[in-house]
């Protein structure tokens, strides 16, 4: 009975939610007050049945409910998978849309088309749950397509702005092509496993692990997930979609860390015990988030517009997070997705302060060290940061050597501790110095906490944890993604004390303009649409 009432609590919700777009736009215009109070008393009533099914699943375990079934001979059906991944992730998505919401009364009041606005916030919302609470991969699939369609409609919000017409052009492009590599995974994975249904595919997939061997067809199902993973999460060269995406309302970028751009890695991170088989798999999301994640964040380093800045800080972010899913770490990417989430969707929301922030940094801050000076600091900073994340992990009893994909990423912690530290340092305050310890100390040590109360929090969770034995191949992956770190971290210390030399001023140039490699989609999205210019 438990079990029952909470595939209820979570399934109800996100139907609800759904239902919204069925009312016809100019009724949602015409009584916009009384529809967006709605809306928000949704996601609260959303977010306090997510608590309360959660803290059902505690008692009963994970649940795994038919709630419709089709006849034979197709074995489809419809229901709820609903685990502690799922909980975290529904909780995540109501309380950050919640927030949202009720930010948007503010943001849009006034406007004529405030109505249209949360009714397909609503169906947005709606679908990103449905994707979460799935039981099989049809429903996955379904409520997949559903979320790019409302968001389409989310970004033709200001059909009187060409860019933004033309972003939601390229999105729709991008994410047809995401449609096409989870449809292809989906006929894989029913010819592959005879189902569609988690808890089957799950159960062979441990099977094929005990025996050692997975064959081609499950290659090829992990192929085509990563792939669709990858055009949702915005990772190159699928990345273009995200920045352009900054013409719409304010709420729209802040909603895409609600769930949107995290549903691609909630899909590697669902399917992780099919996709840990296939090494071949988890090299490609190693290499393309590494490659992201090193892309991102030297283009968000040299945008002018505090929103594209935050776009392409999500592509680093979203890099990283699947840079760790093939790395094996698939705890830790829940941990990355949550955390970013809440502070991505803030930094949007707050954006409009930006500069009043910036204007009192300016007149409190010193002029930089410079010289030998600054060398000897980074100096300082690099190795009292690889000390602090050594202290952290002796302290929680965490060896890297043993986790996956481990020493990549406490070398990646020990240098974001280190630009942590060289900037304080750089101030030349030891006031500010001695905060930026402490500050480095506590990141190290709440992240590694945060590590550990994940992983306890998502035992019970179908998340693989083993990982194939490391190859040649994937030992070569691992050294050049070190490399790529350690290069890509050489470059933006280097940046503000050369900043006068040739090269540097044509590296900032093109990584303004986003090394150029939007300019293919640019492209199609122009022939697509009957356009000689790939421009609005």
């Amino acid at each position: 009975m438990p079990s029952s009432l909470a595939a209820v609590l979570v399934a109800l919700p996100p139907l609800v939610l759904l239902a919204i777009a069925a009312i016809p736009t100019p009724l949602a215009n015409a009584h916009a007050r009384g529809l967006r109070d709605a809306v928000v008393g949704l996601l609260a009533a959303a977010l306090a049945a997510a608590v309360a099914a959660a803290g059902l699943a505690t008692v009963t375990g994970p649940i795994d409910r038919v709630m419709l079934a089709a006849p034979a001979p197709l074995p489809l059906n419809l229901g709820v998978y609903f685990d502690a991944l799922s909980a975290v992730m529904v909780l995540l998505i109501t309380g950050v849309g919640l927030v949202i919401a009720r930010f948007s009364i503010r943001a849009l009041d006034g406007e004529p088309g405030q109505g249209a606005f949360f009714k397909w916030l609503a169906f947005t919302l709606g679908s990103v749950l449905l994707v979460v609470i799935s039981r099989n991969l049809l429903m996955l699939t379904a409520a997949w397509m559903l979320t790019s369609f409302g968001l389409h409609q989310l970004l033709l919000q200001y059909p009187d702005r060409p860019w933004a017409v033309w972003a939601a052009r390229k999105k729709f492009l991008i994410s047809r092509l995401g449609d096409a590599f989870l449809l292809v995974a989906l006929g894989l994975t029913l010819a592959r496993f005879g189902s569609t249904d988690y808890a089957t595919i799950f159960a062979e997939a441990e099977v094929l692990r005990a025996d050692g061997g997975a064959g081609w067809s499950v290659g090829l199902i992990s192929l085509f997930l990563v792939l669709g993973a990858m055009t949702k999460s915005a990772q190159v060269p699928f990345h273009s979609w995200l920045p352009d995406t900054m013409e719409a309302p304010t709420p729209v970028s802040a909603l895409m860390h609600a769930g949107i751009i995290n549903a691609g890695g909630f899909l590697v991170i669902r399917l992780s015990p099919v996709i840990a088989l296939s090494p071949a798999s988890l090299d490609l999301l190693a290499v393309v988030g590494a490659v992201t994640a090193l892309f991102g964040g030297l283009v968000m380093l040299s945008q002018t517009s505090i929103k594209r800045a935050l776009a392409f800080s999500t592509i680093a972010q979203m890099g990283f997070m699947m840079l760790q899913c093939g790395l094996g770490g698939f705890t830790a990417a829940v941990l990355h997705i949550v955390a970013h989430s809440a502070y991505k969707a803030h930094a949007f929301l707050a954006s409009g302060s930006v500069l009043d922030a910036a204007t009192r940094l300016q007149t409190t801050t010193r002029p930089p060290l410079r010289g030998l000076a600054a060398g000897l600091s980074l100096l300082a900073a690099a190795g009292l940061a690889g000390g602090i994340c050594v202290a952290a992990l002796m302290t929680a009893g965490l060896d890297p050597v043993t986790k996956p994909g481990g020493i990549i990423l406490a070398v990646v912690l020990a240098l974001a501790l280190t630009t942590l530290l060289w900037q304080t340092f750089q101030s030349g305050s030891p006031r500010l110095a001695g905060v930026g310890i402490l500050s480095a100390a506590g990141v190290a040590a709440a992240y590694v906490a945060g590590f550990l109360g994940f992983d306890a929090l998502l035992a019970g969770s179908a998340i693989a944890c083993e990982m194939p034995p490391a190859g040649l191949l994937h030992l070569l992956v691992a050294g050049i993604l070190l490399i790529g770190f350690f290069t890509v971290f050489a470059i933006q210390a280097a940046a503000p004390l050369m900043s006068r030399l040739a090269v540097v001023r044509a590296l900032h140039v093109h990584a303004a303009n986003g090394f150029y490699l939007d300019i293919p989609v640019r492209q199609l999205t122009a022939r697509a649409w009957g356009r000689i210019n790939p421009v609005p």
